[in-house]
C-alpha cells in the first residue's frame, strides 16, 4: 500500500480553483485541469517504498504479476489498463468521440504504415486501444452526451431564428434519424468557415437571449451553448454541439461514454476513469486538427437519452457505477464514524481516492489481521495504490472512490 504523488496537467480549459480546493492548496493562478492517478507513461504517479520516489509504471514493469495479479496480466497484459483522474473543467473541452477497439487497431496500423509521426498534429491514433470512459460529478457538472432526437434538435435550433440554420432544421425534420444526424453534422463541418463564423455569431446572440427568457424550454442548454461559443467564437462546433443532449450531473451522478458517442465536458469537478488510450477524434470547440472523413466513420449516429448513472449498492458498503467493459471498475464508499471496517476485495490492482473527510487504510498482514499489517491515512484529495496481493480494510469518515479492473 503506497501513497501516490500525482501530476496535475495545466490544460488551458482547466479551472484555476477547483483542484486546489480539493487538495487544500493555494491556487497558482494558472489552470489546473486534470490530476492523473495511475501508470500512464505520459504522467505516471510516483510511489516511495523506502528508496525514493519511483514512477508507478516502472514499479509495475519490474514485476507485473506481483503488482497487477496474474489474472489481470493474462487478461490485459503487463500494464495497468486504466487511467484515473480528477478533472476540473473551467471552460468547455472539445466535442469529441473515441473509436472502438477494432477501429483503433485499424486506424493505428494505417497511420503507422503511412509513416505519420506519433506527435504530428494530424495524427488521430496514438495507440491501438479503445477509450471508453466514465465521469462522476463531485460538483454540479455540465456536459454534452450523445445525439438529441432529430425532431428535438430541430425545434431547439429553429427557435434561434437564424435563417442560415433553416436548411439543417429541414433535414432534421424530413430525414430518418441516422441520415438526418449524419447529413447535418457533415454539412456543419464542411461549411465555408467565414459564413459559418457569422452563423455561429448570430446563433450565439440568440442562445444568450433565450437562456435569459423566462419560460424558455431549453434555457439551461442555450446557456451552455452560449458559454461554449464565448470560449470558441465562430467555431463550427457550437452548432454541432446543439445536436447533442445537454446534461447537468449532480454530485454522485455519472455518465458512461462508449465508443462513437459524441460528447464534451463543459464545466465542473469530477472523477474520471478511462481505458489507457490517447485516441481522440474531434468535431469542434477546438483549434486542433479535425479529420472529418475519419470522424464520420467513427461517430455512431444514434439518438437517445444521455443515460445518467447512479451508484448501485453492493456488498460490504461498496456502491458500484456499472460499466459494460472490464478495463476499469469504479465504485465508492461512504464511510460513517464508528461503523464496522469495510473490507476491500483483493486480487486486482487498486487506486483509492479520498474526496471528502479522512479515510484510514489498513493492510492486513499474513495473519489477515490489522495488527500485523500497515496503516495509511488519506485526507481529502489524497490517493493510494494497492497491489493485487494486499488485503485492505477501510475505516474513518468520508467518501472514497475505488478504481480497479474486472477479471
Amino acid at each position: 500500500m503506497n501513497r501516490l504523488t500525482n501530476t496535475i496537467r495545466p490544460y488551458a480549459w482547466g479551472s484555476t480553483t477547483a483542484i486546489p480546493e480539493l487538495l487544500g492548496t493555494p491556487p497558482t493562478g494558472e489552470p489546473q485541469a486534470e490530476m492523473w492517478m495511475g501508470a500512464h507513461p505520459g504522467a505516471p504517479s510516483r510511489i516511495d517504498r523506502g528508496q525514493g520516489p519511483v514512477a508507478l509504471d516502472t514499479v509495475i514493469d519490474a514485476d507485473p504479476a506481483a503488482e497487477l495479479g496474474e489474472a489481470a496480466v493474462k487478461r490485459f497484459g503487463p500494464r495497468l489498463p486504466f487511467l484515473f483522474k480528477v478533472l476540473a473543467a473551467g471552460a468547455p473541452l472539445s466535442v469529441q468521440v473515441h473509436p472502438d477497439l477494432a477501429q483503433a487497431a485499424s486506424g493505428y496500423a494505417d497511420e503507422e504504415a503511412r509513416g505519420i509521426p506519433l506527435d504530428a498534429p494530424n495524427r488521430n491514433y496514438k495507440d491501438a486501444n479503445h477509450k471508453p470512459e466514465m465521469i462522476v460529478a463531485l460538483s454540479p457538472f455540465d456536459g454534452l452526451c450523445g445525439f438529441r432526437h432529430p425532431a428535438e434538435a430541430a425545434d431547439l435550433i429553429d427557435a434561434l431564428g437564424v435563417p442560415a440554420l433553416t436548411p439543417y432544421v429541414d433535414i432534421l425534420r424530413a430525414q430518418p434519424e441516422d441520415q438526418a444526424l449524419r447529413e447535418v453534422l457533415s454539412a456543419v463541418l464542411g461549411a465555408e468557415p467565414d459564413a459559418m463564423a457569422e452563423t455561429v455569431r448570430a446563433a450565439t446572440e440568440a442562445a444568450t437571449r433565450l437562456a435569459q427568457t423566462p419560460g424558455s424550454e431549453h434555457a439551461a442548454a442555450y446557456a451552455a451553448y452560449a458559454k461554449a461559443a464565448h470560449s470558441f467564437p465562430g467555431d463550427r462546433g457550437v452548432i454541432a454541439a446543439m445536436l447533442l443532449n445537454y446534461v447537468r450531473l449532480q454530485p454522485g451522478e455519472a455518465l458512461y461514454l462508449g465508443a462513437g458517442i459524441p460528447h464534451a465536458y463543459l464545466d465542473g469537478l469530477g472523477v474520471e476513469i478511462m481505458a489507457n488510450s490517447d485516441n481522440v477524434l474531434r468535431c469542434g470547440l477546438t483549434p486542433k486538427h479535425i479529420d472529418v472523413p475519419e470522424l464520420m466513420r467513427i461517430v455512431r449516429f444514434e439518438a437517445g437519452d444521455p443515460g445518467v448513472l447512479r451508484p448501485e449498492a453492493g456488498p460490504d458498503g461498496e456502491e458500484l457505477y456499472p460499466a459494460p467493459i472490464d478495463e476499469f471498475r469504479l465504485s465508492r464508499y461512504l464511510l460513517a464514524p464508528g461503523a464496522d471496517p469495510r473490507n476491500l476485495p483483493a486480487g486486482t490492482p487498486q487506486i483509492l481516492l479520498c474526496t471528502s473527510g479522512q479515510v484510514r487504510l489498513r493492510t492486513l498482514g499474513p495473519a489477515r489481521t490489522a495488527a500485523d499489517g500497515t496503516e495509511l491515512t488519506l485526507a481529502q484529495g489524497e490517493s493510494a495504490y494497492i497491489p493485487a496481493g494486499e488485503h485492505t480494510e477501510l475505516t474513518g469518515q468520508g467518501t472514497l472512490f475505488r478504481a480497479t479492473v474486472t477479471v
